[in-house]
């Protein structure tokens, strides 16, 4: 689980920004599931957070960048295993 809240304020000649997030530990149910059918605990680990990042990614409507972002995903997640 994911919540952002991302802030901009300007006042006057003065812009101020932030950013908050709060994440959480991935199911320890889910990983069990895969565990327990004999996926390796990093492979089952990479194999939720790109479930969840997917989700967010594949949101975007431009092709070129959403294609874009899922490689560089597949790429960074796959350092996981290294």
């Amino acid at each position: 689980m994911i919540d952002t809240k991302p802030e901009l304020e300007i006042y006057a000649d003065d812009v101020k920004c932030a950013h908050g997030a709060s994440v959480g530990d991935l199911d320890e149910t889910a990983l069990f599931y895969l565990r327990a059918r004999g996926i390796p605990d990093v492979e089952a680990r990479r194999m939720l957070i790109e479930g969840f990042v997917r989700e967010a990614v594949e949101t975007i409507e431009q092709p070129a960048i959403r294609e874009h972002l899922l490689r560089r995903l597949v790429g960074r997640l796959s350092q996981l295993e290294a």
